[in-house]
């Protein structure tokens, strides 16, 4: 279970230089296809925050031909410590005004790029940790297991409402959507973790599916998907999904071009969601890893939503693969 006091940082492991707490608050204006990531990631061992602050609306493959990107690799952490309210040198100001449940994100660059949103939850923190919560937990599969390596340890994802604004170079574009944020901390080593679809699909306040699964990319360019962890939230009520199996189509570079998820809930309830990419970006979260971003529009039934897909692959790895001729021909296009 999530506490209150899970909104500050945790004790880090003094044997792991590494450890790293995090903040991730995604959100979007679907009519403009904007994707907005903003990312702290701090290292107390080390006294520094990784920050990203990325807008996107386009399909790129380079971060400079997105609308905005500022990734800074070690700001410092400002003093006295504190994770509900930090203001730092990089332009980026979060406060948690409730504990895990409402935030405020500002930025500014000082060159005519901000944000001005507030996050609420629409539901409880919900912990992959928790057996009592998540039942791909409860089974004590190797699956249940998963925590991105140790970066996942302690872990909650959670869907809510942002509402507010973002200024590109002096261009103001309206943000009211539900999206879905994260929270973790843990040992983070730069190089070891697994492959990992980051997910989720939004229709409105009265449903939400988010899911985190694994892949292989060096089988088929990834396209079979398994379930780790997620859940349904539906008119308030929160479901964790107990079995789940999809496929990924990557047509350009290795970016999830189209998406076929079949998940089970914990009222054995099926729910058969497709998505289609609208935007690409490489996502650097930090220097060893490619997060192949899209916003995607999902369909559920009939009805109509959209959300975000983070793949998540290590450099090394891509080289190896992209060394490998099998690899190369099953990563052109389709």
């Amino acid at each position: 279970m999530i506490r209150d006091d899970d909104a500050d940082f945790h004790a880090p492991d003094p044997t792991h230089p590494t450890w790293a707490e995090t903040n991730y608050f995604g959100f979007y204006n679907a009519e403009e296809h904007l994707n907005v990531g903003v990312y702290a990631l701090f290292r107390p061992n080390l006294g520094t925050v990784t920050t990203s602050v990325c807008m996107n609306s386009r399909r790129t493959v380079t971060q400079w031909e997105a609308d905005f990107c500022d990734m800074r690799s070690a700001v410092p952490i400002p003093q006295p410590r504190n994770l509900r309210d930090y203001a730092l040198s990089s332009g980026l100001h979060v406060r948690c005004l409730a504990p895990n449940r409402q935030w405020q994100i500002d930025y500014d660059d000082g060159h005519g790029t901000r944000i001005d949103v507030r996050y609420e939850a629409l539901m409880p923190a919900f912990d992959i940790h928790d057996p009592a919560m998540d039942p791909m937990c409860a089974s004590a599969s190797q699956e249940g297991k998963f925590a991105w390596g140790t970066a996942y340890n302690g872990h909650f994802d959670q869907t809510g409402a942002f509402k507010g604004s973002v200024t590109v170079r002096g261009r103001t574009v309206p943000i009211d959507c539900v999206s879905t944020m994260d929270h973790s901390w843990g040992p983070r080593p730069e190089r070891g973790a697994p492959a990992m679809s980051w997910l989720h699909a939004h229709f409105s306040k009265d449903l939400a599916i988010h899911a985190i699964l694994g892949f292989d990319p060096a089988q088929d360019n990834g396209r079979e998907l398994w379930l780790a962890h997620g859940y349904v939230l539906e008119r308030g009520k929160v479901f964790g999904l107990k079995a789940g199996t999809g496929q990924t189509l990557r047509k350009q570079e290795r970016y999830p071009e189209s998406i076929a998820l079949r998940l089970t809930d914990s009222t054995n309830r099926v729910w058969e969601l497709n998505g289609r990419a609208v935007t690409t970006m490489p996502w650097v979260y930090v220097p060893n890893s490619i997060g192949f971003n899209t916003l995607s529009e999902w369909t559920c039934g009939t009805q109509r939503g959209w959300g975000e897909v983070m793949d998540f692959i290590e450099l090394p790895v891509l080289n190896t693969l992209n060394s490998a001729p099998a690899t190369l021909r099953a990563s052109k296009p389709l």
